[in-house]
């Protein structure tokens, strides 16, 4: 199976790192002009460039803004009309206990994981519709299925954008515009790799160590009995995002290794 996204424009939220980065990356692999985002231009001039180093020829475009904001979508939606995919990765996460999270943590979580993702998907599915064709991703998590008690807000968030991204498909049924949620599982991206690090150095043990503990204690239905590459979550999104998947939509997909015990 070869995927060519050639003749197809890609927005992928929050992609200057970590599994967003994965994801731009494998959509120009596949041929796809790519808006590469984040908050700096710093950032993003950065990511443009890991990319290019990669792949010379790809075609990229960088936009710098907080799109956890309604400001930073408005400038986006300005300078980028309309989309054939958006993937919405934007999302951030925080280990932190019930009663520790006050008011203004859970709005900002809700804000910047859940209405980016709204707010881009309502303005960018409409334009796919027209066209008769379109790709609407949500990243979702495994902890929206199984809210991990040392960060329920950022499950919360999760659990809503698989009720959003269900619902969109509804309402765009029989359009031609798929959507999908998305769902890894552990995953060694830059935020989980840098606190992996940090940990090791503080105990002086090796990263791979606390990385198969972490699995082994917290997350002990997994599978594969490791943490997932940012590779292998885009490598699914790359999928979703193509022709070749145009009878899936509406659903679910983990990228979990496994760890969600169940057989649906």
């Amino acid at each position: 199976m070869k995927i060519d996204l050639s003749n197809k424009l890609a927005i992928v939220s929050g992609s200057t790192a970590g599994i967003g980065l994965a994801i731009a990356r494998g959509l120009a692999q596949a041929g796809a002009e790519v808006v590469v985002n984040g908050r700096t231009q710093a950032r993003v001039d950065e990511a443009l460039a890991t990319i290019h180093a990669e792949f010379p020829d790809a075609r990229l475009r960088g936009f710098a803004a907080d799109l956890g904001t309604v400001e930073g979508v408005a400038k986006l939606t300005v300078a980028i009309p309309a989309a054939d995919i958006l993937v919405n990765n934007l999302g951030i996460f925080e280990a932190k206990g019930f009663f520790d999270i006050g008011d203004d943590e859970w709005q900002r979580f809700f804000d910047v994981n859940v209405m980016s993702a709204v707010r881009l998907s309502r303005y960018y599915a409409p334009k796919m519709v027209e066209r008769g064709w379109g790709r609407v991703l949500f990243l979702s998590s495994e902890s929206g299925l199984q809210i991990p008690v040392e960060m329920v807000h950022y499950g919360m968030t999760k659990t809503a954008l698989l009720a959003v991204s269900r619902g969109l498909a509804e309402t765009l049924a029989g359009t031609g515009v798929t959507v999908n949620a998305v769902l890894p599982g552990p995953t060694r991206s830059e935020g989980v790799s840098d606190f992996f690090g940090g940990l090791a150095q503080q105990q002086g043990v090796p990263v791979e160590q606390l990385e198969n503990d972490f699995v082994a204690q917290h997350r002990p239905s997994s599978l594969i009995k490791r943490l997932a590459t940012v590779e292998e979550v885009a490598n699914m999104v790359v999928y979703l995002a193509s022709q070749q998947a145009s009878a899936t939509t509406g659903a679910s997909v983990r990228v979990d290794g496994g760890v969600v015990r169940s057989i649906a």
